[in-house]
């Protein structure tokens, strides 16, 4: 007979991934079965093995809804199957998740169980708004309610009258619907209508938005605002704070949507960074790499490594995808020989350098012509073996340039570029849906790919505010050729390059308001 598996009740933070706990992804990377709230971001899911089964077991307003009873029922019959089940939930378990039903569920059918505790959204959206709940000049208590339930209902269980007497900061969580007759109950009740209120939708992501007003206005701000669900309203002389230490909406992408188009496996440092810099990010990865289709002339290179003067690399991936092979045949670096070495700009050369290999030519614009005048400003190339490591399907331009000037070069693929096509992944449905601010562009075959799946020139016009961002001259090339043309192209050509024209696009619209 199979044994019992385990349930980890798993708190997945309110919304920034980042702010999950070390415990809790360790757990997620070790699940056969996660079933998440609707809240939860999309991007831990990712954290799970491929082979994991993923199950949507949330509730959301208006939307989809899968009854608690149904939600239990799984999580006791994939644990008695043997299965390692994460149960992850927006901000903490036990903090309005009905985390305590499903515990005590699983106690009663015998099911092991362990609680993770997350940060949860009554401290950390506040937090990410400038709104600090306890101060010594302010405040020493706190309170944290639900507003659920319409507090003139016969049935509301909060004494909103002991509240508007009580002193300190007030959490009210689920009010975005009641949060007017929450107002006109603790102002009928004594609350001064002066009374400091901030509501927060979307908390901690690049979604975020806040408004601050008082207790008698907040409700037709919140309404003018169209505030969506999830939202939380603090209360209390510390709202005022927020005008001094609001430093997540100062971020310099804060309130950007950006499209990142790079490979999966690629996306993580460019995401990363975008969310650490206050963007909401979309991945849509549109290529994905593959070994070639013919390994016989890169098996050949590599036994013959010692004949060539050059190796020239024209991308990031070509280096990863080179040494993925050299070293199944080769365990020490000093192996490659003593040729020369060529990169096409400061990512490639990076990668370069993290095998301790020294760069002898590198253009300062990343296109095949430079790399070739760059080689022949270190040296005389004729007569010269050189060998091109690049995608299949590549420029011919370089190779022919080394040609002219009288080298034998040996063109040889060492991976190709396919598209990666997920036209029903959340991301996809949500930029056809509201657009974009901007789409990030890394490679030539990020654009062909992404046009290719979903008309790049229609997709603008459509939504008109939409822009291009490309790393560099030859992903430029490539929108040109489709009679568009980057709002920005990276000064350096590089994932920091690309950031940073970005950040600076920024800094000179916030200007111009």
């Amino acid at each position: 007979m199979k044994s019992k598996g385990i349930v980890y009740l798993v708190g997945a933070g309110p919304g920034d991934p980042g702010l999950i706990t070390m415990r809790g992804a360790d757990l997620l990377r070790k699940a056969d079965v996660v079933i998440h709230d609707a809240l939860v971001n999309p991007e831990l899911l990712r954290l799970a093995p491929p082979a994991a089964e993923i199950l949507f077991g949330g509730r959301r307003a208006h939307g989809r809804r899968i009854p608690q009873e149904e939600i239990i029922r799984l999580l006791v019959e994939k644990a008695e199957a043997g299965h390692t089940v994460v149960r992850l939930k927006g901000g903490d378990p036990y903090v309005f998740g009905r985390g305590g039903e499903e515990a005590e569920a699983l106690a009663k059918a015998g099911i092991p169980f362990q609680v993770v505790p997350g940060v949860s959204s009554f401290a950390a959206v506040p937090n990410y708004a400038g709104i600090p709940l306890t101060h010594r000049d302010f405040t020493s208590k706190l309170t944290i309610l639900t507003g659920h339930a319409d507090p003139d209902a016969p049935d509301c269980r909060i004494d909103w009258a002991a509240e508007a007497r009580s002193p300190g900061t007030k959490v009210v969580m689920m009010g975005t619907e009641h949060i007017g007759r929450i107002a006109a109950a603790l102002m009928r009740h004594g609350m001064p209508a002066t009374m400091p209120v901030a509501m927060i939708s979307g908390g901690t992501t690049g979604r975020q938005r806040s408004i601050a007003g008082t207790l008698s206005d907040i409700s037709d701000l919140a309404c003018r605002a169209k505030l969506a669900p999830p939202s939380i309203a603090v209360i209390g002389e510390v709202v005022n704070l927020r005008r001094h230490l609001n430093w997540f909406e100062r971020l310099p992408l804060f309130g950007q949507r950006v499209v990142v188009t790079r490979s999966r496996a690629q996306a993580r440092e460019l995401v990363q960074s975008l969310t650490e810099q206050g963007a909401e990010t979309l991945q849509i990865p549109c290529i994905r790499t593959a070994p070639p289709g013919d390994l016989t002339p890169l098996k050949q290179a590599i036994v013959g490594l010692h004949e060539y003067d050059w190796l020239v690399f024209t991308s990031p991936n070509g280096v990863r995808c080179f040494f993925d092979y050299f070293d199944k045949g080769f365990h020490d670096a000093r192996d490659i020989g003593g040729v020369r070495i060529a990169a096409v700009g400061p990512g490639t050369a990076k990668e370069l350098h993290a095998r301790r290999l020294e760069v002898n030519a590198m253009p300062r614009e990343a296109t095949g012509a430079q790399v070739a005048k760059a080689m022949m400003a270190d040296g005389d190339v004729e007569n010269l073996r050189i060998c091109l490591l690049r995608a299949e399907i590549a420029s011919p331009e370089l190779p022919a340039l080394l040609e002219k000037e009288g080298a034998i070069v040996d063109d040889i693929p060492v991976y190709r570029t396919m598209a990666e096509s997920d036209e029903s992944s959340a991301d996809s449905r949500s930029l056809l849906d509201g657009g974009a601010d901007w789409i990030t562009f890394t490679s030539g075959s990020t654009v062909e790919h992404f046009h290719a799946r979903f008309n790049l020139n229609a997709l603008l016009k459509r939504f008109p505010g939409l822009k291009l961002a490309s790393i560099g001259p030859e992903t430029t090339k490539a929108i040109r050729l489709l009679d568009l043309a980057p709002a920005i192209e990276a000064g350096e050509h590089t994932i920091d390059g690309l950031l940073s024209a970005l950040g600076k696009h920024a800094k000179q619209a916030l200007r111009k308001r």
